[in-house]
């Protein structure tokens, strides 16, 4: 029989991404005291540099980053699991959501008090913080990639951007999906959670919560096994749940919390990679994940930007090729530019939690959603092909490349929607917050109607799409979340 143990605390943090490192600084920084339980590892700078990618895909991603998300065509969804979550593998970009964005959300959802106002002080805690910067192209010889980027944008007469990115001396190495080798990316694992720390919060690595325990109306803890397997009952007067847009919803499925509509509209962004053939040496795997990124169509749901480039992704990218292709595209790695497409998906997928602690995941994309990857590989080859570049591998294994702007609107015309590899690191809204009459999980505190004792502060709480790299938004609304909570309850002294 296994042993079980009882803990207490005063609040319980699952999770330690984006949402969970702001609650685990905020309530400690409040004189609470904090538990972080966090399903994956703990890696240091040291060990991130030690590491080689490949086995730092495998440790610090769940499922290696090839977590599958069914449906026509099955998509590869990637996201963190380690101490920082997806901060510690992303490329640490904080955008801030756009106040239209936040003044629709609010319409729709019928919440208020996350406008655009309401969150500024937040989004300037989180850009003091960390150290948000716009993203230079470096020294001569580093992120060429980027360089094609914005010169094909500029004669094209299309807007690009810097990257606004969270960095205290890039070194350009390109290790950033992987886990930066330099600490200079201010990932969770070395800014928010180790302030929490310093006001007394406890991390817990490679502890995976089960179930949230409650009575019905109020949650009072969880249960958790950790790394030598005992089985530990955390109770708390309060937990915040961060666990990620899939562990989240799946984890109030099996806990009994909001079953129906938890995890019922997963929103999705999805990538289109393009391996680019140049002229000249790109030498791309010379830089930072990307320093400029198309922003011309972003009202659209269309961005683009450069990939972190080595052999290994290039390899993985090209999976479904023959070996002549993949040899032929490696002979040529230093004129070589990958880049990526983020469209912003209209139709939702499902997060299903599996016994056994597994997960279903299905997406429904639409014609519309079909529509709308083929006009963003058209945006995708007008901007290379001005770039410079002489050759496209289009996201398809069966297409052969492509030489010219005539032959690939004649790829848009033949692709069929189950064609398309599709990969996606951005996921939202499958416990979103908005009024219960219109599909609402979570109220405007964060709380699961109908539960008390529990609130949601991770990328599942957002009431939508953001159509931006979400780590801005997510950290905003988890501040906002933790100051409602430390304003309505008495604060520890």
């Amino acid at each position: 029989m296994r042993r079980r143990r009882t803990l207490d605390t005063d609040v319980l943090v699952i999770g330690s991404g984006a949402g969970g490192s702001v609650a685990a600084l905020e309530l400690a920084s409040a004189g609470r005291q904090v538990t972080v339980l966090e399903e994956g590892p703990r890696a240091s700078t040291a060990r991130l540099a030690a590491a080689s990618p490949a086995e730092s895909m495998r440790t610090l991603y769940r499922n290696g980053g090839l977590t599958p998300v069914f449906g026509t065509p099955t998509i590869a969804y990637g996201e963190g699991r380690a101490v920082g979550g997806t901060t510690l593998v992303n490329g640490g970009l904080l955008w801030e959501p756009p106040s239209t964005l936040l003044a629709r959300w609010a319409a729709v959802a019928g919440i208020d008090g996350y406008r655009a106002a309401d969150l500024a002080p937040h989004l300037k805690t989180v850009g003091d913080r960390l150290g948000t910067i716009a993203q230079g192209h470096g020294g001569a010889a580093d992120n060429r990639d980027s360089r094609l980027l914005a010169a094909g944008a500029d004669l094209l007469g299309w807007r690009w951007q810097h990257a606004h990115r969270v960095v205290r001396g890039c070194a350009h190495r390109n290790r950033c999906t992987t886990g930066c080798t330099t600490g200079a990316k201010q990932s969770m694992a070395v800014s928010y959670l180790p302030r929490a720390e310093r006001l007394g919060a406890r991390i817990h690595p490679d502890t995976r919560v089960l179930r949230l325990l409650h009575d019905g109306s109020t949650v009072r803890g969880v249960l958790a096994v950790g790394p030598d397997g005992e089985r530990t009952v955390h109770r708390a007067r309060a937990v915040f749940l961060a666990a990620g847009p899939l562990g989240t919803p799946a984890l109030l499925q099996r806990s009994g919390i909001q079953p129906r509509r938890a995890g019922r509209e997963l929103a999705l962004h999805v990538n289109l990679r393009t391996v680019a053939r140049f002229r000249e040496e790109v030498t791309a795997d010379r830089g930072t994940i990307f320093t400029a990124q198309l922003q011309e169509f972003g009202d659209r749901g269309v961005l683009m930007m450069p990939s972190n480039l080595s052999r290994g992704a290039l390899a993985a990218a090209l999976a479904g090729r023959s070996p002549t292709d993949v040899e032929r595209l490696l002979a040529d790695y230093d004129r070589l530019g990958v880049y990526t497409t983020q469209v912003r998906l209209q139709g939702t997928a499902t997060v299903r939690a599996l016994p056994g602690g597994g997960l279903l995941v299905r997406h429904g994309m639409t014609a519309v959603d079909h529509g709308a990857l083929r006009e963003a590989f058209r945006i995708s080859a007008r901007l290379l092909f001005a770039a410079g570049a002489e050759q496209l591998t289009p996201p398809v294994s069966s297409a052969a490349p492509l030489g010219s702007l005539a032959e690939a609107e004649e790829f848009c015309r033949r692709v069929r929607p189950g064609d398309w590899e599709l990969v996606s690191v951005h996921g939202m809204a499958s416990a979103r917050m908005a009024a219960p009459d219109r599909g609402g999980v979570c109220d405007a505190w964060g709380r699961p109607y109908g539960f008390e004792g529990l609130r949601v502060c991770d990328a599942s709480v957002l009431p939508g799409v953001t159509g931006i790299s979400p780590q801005g938004t997510i950290m905003a609304f988890a501040h906002e979340i933790v100051a409602r909570f430390n304003n309505r309850e008495k604060k520890v002294t």
